[in-house]
């Protein structure tokens, strides 16, 4: 099995209650980019998304190169969630290659569960997969990252 975590792309000031901030237009084309690098390298069969307007943006960009895979959106993967417990409900799911679109910092605690290492911040769009025999916590390997280009 695989999990590949997403960070969503740059997002607008908090000019708006954080669960409606949106992706800017670079954020736009760093989920673009990111969403190209899964769909070439991975074969993903179900997306999960966090309720939150910017990762759900994130999720469209994907969604569009892989327009068959379902989604869920799960409401315990937003920035100030418990990481264990959402880490157990992502791993209720049946998937092989499982993409999860959500937000730091939780993004980060859920990659540090699933390898037993300390939480170690994602970029923007920032994509890392991990192989697995099952969903527990240090029984992960990390197997890639992408990270998309950053404006000139």
């Amino acid at each position: 099995m695989k999990i590949i975590l997403v960070r969503h792309g740059q997002a607008e000031d908090e000019t708006r209650p954080d669960s409606a901030r949106q992706l800017t237009d670079f954020g736009q084309q760093q989920a673009v980019q990111t969403a190209e690098y899964i769909t070439t390298h991975y074969q993903p069969d179900c997306f999960v998304v966090s309720p939150y307007k910017r990762a759900q943006q994130t999720l469209a960009a994907l969604q569009l190169r892989a327009p068959n895979v379902p989604s869920q959106i799960k409401e315990n993967i937003t920035p100030s969630d418990d990481a264990r417990q959402a880490l157990i409900d992502i791993g209720n799911i049946e998937a092989e290659c499982l993409v999860v679109v959500c937000h730091m910092s939780i993004v980060a605690h859920i990659a540090g569960l699933l390898t037993g290492d300390y939480p170690e911040s994602f970029s923007l769009a920032e994509a890392r997969a991990f192989k697995m025999d099952f969903v527990m916590t240090g029984m992960a390997t990390e197997i890639d990252r992408f990270v998309p280009a950053q404006p000139y």
